[in-house]
């Protein structure tokens, strides 16, 4: 079973300007062949046909519980592409022709045809393939291919992140690089100890020197580059026996956190236009979702945790800031 928690792994910058086309570019992060969905379903299905796993119980709860926090890692991508395809400035009706002004560029219509939301999908609007997923049942074949995977999936994350600027974008890729960079010392490490096959000596692979890149030194200098999370309040106990020794890049120990990230509440992003479907308008749901609240006894109020993405939010504050200096 999964528990999830109604948080994101890291901060993500609030909306800002719309990024139609880098978000086609981080749709690639998404659903492509060595995109977050590809982590999770490799893993997800590896721990699924797992056999003998309490004999070999330490490779089980490392395989099972990274697959975890895959899905984590999957929301926060599709965080990502819903801030840079929101406009937080956008009031009044939509336009009459919304998309007329994106025909010529390199942008995904999926993303305006479906919702302003992400998809699973690659950079080419083509659906993830479940032909990615690699379970042969062969541990040590699984555990290769996953080091393998996690390698490209760091030579991806680095390309996009130059492919992309908007600032959404480049705080998941800092993220993301530094946590696949655990995933793929955690699974050489795994490798070592069942063959001796001492894999460190191919790292940094791809030789990205994360430390030169903005984004990723907060988390390098929280430690998050070498600790390894358990997702679960009481199982994959055995995950220090696999994620230990030093890290074969900076020669710190590695070590197990008991827990999960303390993580951050999401952006309440606003509601997208619709053009040209009828609809329940946003107020109208929301009264529709109060008396509810009420009638269940319930306070009157949401209980969730967001952080406001219109008045009152950092959005807000700006637009009030640019508002008090315009003539």
């Amino acid at each position: 079973m999964i528990l999830r928690i109604d948080r994101l792994a890291t901060q993500l910058p609030p909306p800002s300007e719309p990024d139609p086309e880098g978000a086609k570019v981080v749709q690639e992060i998404m659903g492509g062949r060595f995109g977050e969905m590809s982590t999770l379903m490799n893993y997800m299905f590896q721990s699924f046909n797992f056999r003998g796993r309490q004999s070999a119980r330490p490779f089980y709860d490392l395989v099972a519980n990274i697959a975890a926090e895959e899905w984590g890692h999957v929301e926060l991508v599709a965080a990502t592409i819903n801030t840079m395809l929101t406009d937080p400035g956008a009031e009044g009706p939509p336009e009459s022709a919304p998309l007329e002004h994106l025909k010529d560029k390199p942008t995904n219509p999926h993303h305006f045809i479906a919702g302003f939301g992400a998809l699973p999908q690659n950079s080419q609007g083509r659906p993830w393939n479940g032909d990615y997923v690699h379970a042969t049942g062969n541990l040590i074949q699984d555990l290769t291919f996953n080091y393998l995977l996690e390698s490209g999936a760091r030579r991806e994350k680095l390309r996009c992140y130059e492919a992309c600027d908007h600032p959404a974008a480049r705080a998941l890729f800092g993220y993301l690089l530094v946590r696949g960079g655990v995933h793929q010392v955690a699974y050489a490490r795994a490798i070592e100890n069942l063959t001796g096959a001492d894999l460190s000596k191919l790292f940094p692979s791809p030789r990205i020197d994360t430390e030169r890149i903005p984004e990723c030194r907060p988390h390098i200098e929280a430690g998050t580059h070498r600790k390894l999370y358990r997702f679960s309040p009481s199982d994959y106990l055995e995950l220090a026996a696999v994620f230990n020794g030093p890290h074969p890049e900076t020669g710190e120990e590695l070590f197990v956190e008991d827990g999960i990230p303390e993580g951050v509440p999401w952006t309440d992003l606003p509601a997208a236009p619709t053009p040209f479907v009828p609809e329940y308008d946003p107020a109208e749901i929301a009264e529709v979702a109060q008396r509810l609240r009420v009638a269940a006894g319930l306070p009157d109020e949401p209980t969730g945790e967001v952080i406001p993405a219109t008045p009152g939010g950092v959005v807000g504050k700006v637009k009030d800031v640019v508002d008090k200096v315009t003539p």
